[in-house]
């Protein structure tokens, strides 16, 4: 998603000249042609993020397209109050690009895992936020942000990502994308999970089972009729994200679904606890840990719709 992103911003840049890059000494293996090719458009403020949002702001309001690259905690977590004050309050056209989303980052622990970091963003009025679940999917997002005007979250991973889509899907802000249509049940996924929830999918539709899957890149704004449909549709509903289970694309579709007075289905978000990840290792590895690879999520489905369908 990485290089995706990169040469996504390098088209960008090309056909805009008000687009900016700023990091905070990081990026090195993939900002370098940007920084090459627009060296003065291109700004590393060192390790200093809270004064990389106001930088970022200050641009903004001088007419430039800010993008600001970094690692998930750092460009949320830790300046948070920069990015509600000094962005989100202004609804100036700033996109955060947070790389590692979820355990991309496990071998380095817990302070470099992103898994509150979608709560935090939608959190905030004016914030977009989009998880892609590939690179096809970080290319179709970022033609929607070339062109944005509003303060955005970019979450993707941290390389090495899995082609779900053969070409770039069609994508519209608040919209699902649907990977395959069902009636018994219904999967909603955002981020780089999405490959696990698909094969998840073909494990439960070995079963018999009849599973509609969906994409949901667009996480703020979220697909509200989507979710209606489902519930009207399927018997039950799940979330799958590689974030916490609070406030993520699992909180986005239970507030949906609680406020929908027609909805009767069964839901249950699929994801990280409600706790700190303590364990060290590769991505793949916590995935298996903690229920998230695509054997553990199928079965978790299996025995939550007993007695339901």
């Amino acid at each position: 998603m990485r290089k995706a992103f990169c040469d996504s911003l390098l088209e960008t840049a090309e056909k805009d000249e008000s687009v900016i890059l700023i990091t905070n000494d990081l990026g090195f293996s993939v900002l370098e042609p940007f920084e090459q090719k627009f060296a003065k458009r291109f700004l590393n403020v060192g390790v200093a993020e809270q004064n990389m949002i106001g930088v970022a702001a200050g641009l903004a309001l001088s007419a430039k397209k800010v993008f600001v690259y970094s690692i998930v905690p750092f460009v949320t977590m830790r300046c948070f109050e920069q990015i509600r004050n000094d962005i989100c309050s202004a609804n100036l056209p700033v996109v955060l690009v947070g790389v590692g989303g979820g355990l991309s980052y496990g071998t380095a622990g817990l302070t470099h895992h992103s898994l509150n970091d979608i709560a935090i963003m939608r959190s905030l009025p004016n914030m977009e936020v989009f998880c892609p679940g590939d690179p096809a999917e970080t290319r179709a997002v970022m033609a929607y942000l070339a062109i944005s005007q509003n303060p955005a979250y970019l979450r993707i991973g941290k390389g090495n990502d899995p082609m779900v889509y053969e070409k770039t899907p069609d994508f519209t802000p608040g919209k699902a994308i649907l990977l395959q249509d069902g009636s018994d049940i219904s999967i909603f996924a955002t981020g780089n999970i999405l490959w696990n929830a698909r094969e998840a999918a073909k494990i439960l539709g070995q079963t018999g089972l009849s599973v509609r899957l969906l994409s949901m890149p667009s996480v703020k704004p979220i697909d509200e009729e989507a979710i209606h449909k489902a519930s009207r549709e399927t018997k039950a509903i799940f979330s799958i994200e590689e974030h916490s289970i609070i406030g993520g694309l699992g909180g986005a579709v239970a507030e949906t679904v609680a406020e929908y007075k027609d909805a009767k289905p069964f839901f249950a978000r699929i994801g990280f606890p409600d706790s700190f990840c303590k364990e060290v290792g590769s991505q793949e590895y916590l995935r298996q840990a903690y229920g998230l690879s695509a054997q553990a999520i199928a079965e978790r489905v299996q025995n939550l719709i007993k007695g339901i369908l």
